[in-house]
């Protein structure tokens, strides 16, 4: 049985990862060809980073993920805080909610908001561009944040600030030297998490953009619609790269942290 699991979960890995694999090697290739490999070359790669179009939308992607992640993180940390100290129901009523933008289809979500700009836009001048991809990306971010934060709750002991305040800390103090420290790798990978999703949204992103402020993926699938270039095979390599780093940093930290908690129960 055990080798037959291995069998399994080895097929399973490789169906999800053999797409990938190809896309990263046809990279490389010399030619634009799809199915044969005629030598290697970093050709596409070059072009790639001298292609205007795909250089802007990537600086419009990396400045709407970094300002969508870090005003999410800070949103989703209060919110944590004030949700952590609610009574049982309310706090189960609150958290199912948080939990809904989750589990709702992406599409729903995305129409949803065209229709709240629509609404916006014809009574206060509001444009779909910037603003309104960086709306978007909050709102679909900070569940996330917020449920990278609360299990750090869970695992806390819940009279640690009573007993930084017994101990002469004002309310203040004690939040930013003993709850801070506690909850800050929570508060790391909810970032994290909020910047990966923000990285390589689409579906939300095409429907909340316009033509003046469009994200990677959208120019990605404006660049599909036409014909296929071996550069998006080398933009796509990058975007797997980073996404890849950032999951590998946010593992590391919560290993570190785990070994940080079973310390402290040994003690």
């Amino acid at each position: 049985m055990k080798k037959l699991g291995n069998v399994y979960l080895a097929l399973i890995l490789l169906f999800l990862y053999l797409p990938i694999f190809v896309l990263i090697v046809f990279s490389f290739n010399e030619t634009k060809s799809r199915s044969v490999f005629s030598g290697f070359t970093l050709d596409w790669y070059v072009r790639l980073f001298h292609n205007k179009a795909i250089i802007a939308s990537l600086i419009n992607t990396l400045i709407i993920a970094t300002l969508a992640s870090i005003i999410s993180t800070v949103l989703g940390t209060l919110a944590a805080i004030g949700i952590n100290s609610m009574k049982k129901v309310p706090k189960a009523v609150v958290m199912n909610i948080t939990n809904m933008p989750v589990i709702n289809p992406e599409i729903v979500t995305g129409v949803s908001m065209m229709l709240l700009f629509v609404f916006f836009a014809a009574r206060m001048n509001l444009e779909f561009g910037f603003v309104t991809l960086l709306i978007a990306h909050i709102t679909f971010d900070v569940p996330y944040v917020i449920l990278n934060i609360m299990p750090k709750f869970k695992q806390m002991d819940p009279h640690l600030f009573e007993a930084a305040q017994d101990l002469g800390c004002s309310p203040f103090q004690s939040f930013r030297k003993v709850i801070l420290p506690e909850i800050m790798p929570g508060i790391i990978s909810g970032f994290l998490m909020a910047f990966t999703y923000s990285l390589d949204d689409f579906v939300i992103s095409y429907f909340t953009s316009g033509s003046t402020s469009q994200t990677l993926p959208i120019t990605i699938y404006s660049m599909t619609r036409r014909k296929i270039s071996p550069e998006i095979n080398a933009l796509s390599t990058l975007l797997f790269i980073a996404v890849v780093a950032i999951l590998i940093v946010k593992n590391i930290i919560e290993t570190k942290q785990a070994k940080k908690n079973a310390g402290y129960k040994g003690v």
